[in-house]
């Protein structure tokens, strides 16, 4: 299956930097993009917000709640992602939401160090590094940045690296690099069962054959046992059901667009086959979420597809002068679409200087019901619960944004709750144009 990837020493020394400066630039990019969103109130309790409450329970000590959940629910009910833990050191030292999207950033930015060194040792430096640029700019992983924080960037260098070592006939270390999906969210260990499956091609079948079985009863114990007893409704929270004939439009647009990058080389490769079990799910799930390019989950696909097109691409030759244009090309296209929803935000400048104020208002260590876009701004300091216009909860302070995205009720909805509660004991303490802030008498 695999080639030599041992390239001159000459070229070594002239190259092995290349895949670091990707990696930097774009750990700068993604950085940035993140902390900008946040900074203009694009970024929402769901799902920054609950991840950061998750973090923060970490931080000091606490089985991982997320209020904005429901008060007091343990988020290892919802996925199971206890490698979230591991943010929590970094977390008492910067105790806010952007301390979550700098992570995310940095692991994003790691996974190009496999990608670009595969593709410069398979189609050379200048190719390989075109490539890397493609990799850092693809739609999933930018749709990622541009959808707040999620546990599935801890996903993504595992994979790559994976993946890497995969390509370099290194069983056992492709085995240490995907273990640890397992800690990351509940149906991963199916692609660390994937693994195996590559393993047992190549004929490494006691150990592939053991990491299929570890994966697969891993997932089912996850699902059937784990989930449900953490779980307050004792069933797992995200079994909406199957429709694998709805939506063939965009699920074949999804896929189509995941292979484009890599001229379709991808398919010439058995490493694709990492990439099946997160696609199934997805295009069998009821949840017309999944089925295409947005939100954040194509990101894991990402590493895996560009490493087995630049492998099929050197395995057939031909594409490999194809590759390079065609990952850039597309990744520039993804860059402008995804950089047209990076605008100003909702509010203008002075508006944000108006928010930030009223949030000011709420002391440390309260209770705060809040909308959504406002929760990533409190979490860090407060105990913050979801404003959804119909929750029956009564908190000492409630901090309502106008207007902003009606989910998952409507803006009349919320505009009567607001109304409500001021006749029902909240008093209005401060606002501007954009903002209520109510308190209880």
């Amino acid at each position: 299956m695999l080639i030599d990837l041992a390239p001159s020493p000459a070229r070594t020394r002239e190259t092995r930097a290349i895949p670091y400066v990707v990696a930097a630039v774009a750990f700068a990019g993604y950085a940035a993009w993140s902390l900008q969103r946040l900074r203009t109130f694009d970024a929402s309790g769901f799902d920054l917000g609950i991840f950061e409450q998750a973090v923060r329970s970490y931080a000091h000590g606490h089985w991982p709640v997320s209020d904005l959940i429901g008060a007091g629910y343990p988020t290892l009910g919802d996925h199971f992602h206890p490698i979230l833990a591991l943010l929590a050191p970094f977390y008492l030292l910067w105790p806010s939401p952007g301390c979550l999207l700098v992570a995310q950033a940095l692991l994003f930015a790691v996974s190009a160090v496999p990608v670009t060194r595969c593709a410069i040792e398979l189609l050379g430096a200048r190719r390989g590094a075109v490539v890397g640029a493609g990799y850092v700019l693809s739609w999933g992983l930018l749709s990622a940045v541009n959808f707040d924080f999620h546990e599935v960037c801890f996903a993504v260098p595992m994979l790559a690296f994976a993946a890497e070592h995969l390509l370099r006939e290194r069983w056992r270390a492709a085995v240490w690099c995907a273990l640890p999906l397992v800690l990351v969210k509940e149906d991963l260990p199916l692609t660390l069962a994937a693994v195996g499956v590559v393993l047992v091609l190549n004929r490494q079948r006691r150990l592939g054959w053991t990491v299929i079985v570890f994966g697969v009863l891993t997932s089912a114990l996850l699902f059937l046992v784990v989930l449900p007893a953490l779980n307050p409704a004792g069933a797992y929270a995200h079994s909406g059901g199957f429709n694998p004939f709805g939506g063939a439009i965009v699920k074949v647009s999804m896929v189509l667009a995941l292979l484009a990058p890599t001229a379709f080389a991808a398919l010439r490769s058995p490493l694709l086959l990492l990439v099946v079990p997160t696609l199934l799910w997805r295009l069998v799930s009821a949840n017309d979420r999944y089925w295409g390019m947005g939100y954040h989950y194509s990101a894991v696909l990402m590493p895996v597809v560009f490493i087995a097109g630049v492998h099929g691409a050197r395995r057939f030759g031909g594409f490999g002068r194809f590759l390079p244009a065609c990952a850039l090309v597309v990744g520039l296209g993804s860059f402008g679409l995804q950089a047209a929803h990076l605008t100003s935000g909702v509010w203008t400048p002075s508006q944000r200087e108006g928010i930030d104020a009223v949030l000011a208002r709420i002391p440390d260590g309260a209770t705060v019901m809040a909308s959504n876009r406002l929760a990533p701004h409190l979490t860090s300091r407060c105990t913050v619960l979801f404003f959804d216009g119909v929750s029956p909860l009564r908190p000492e302070w409630v901090v309502v944004a106008n207007p902003e995205q009606s989910w998952p009720t409507t803006l009349e909805t919320k505009a009567a709750a607001v109304t409500e509660l001021e006749s029902t004991g909240y008093l209005r303490v401060d606002g501007t144009d954009s903002v209520v802030l109510l308190h209880r008498e």
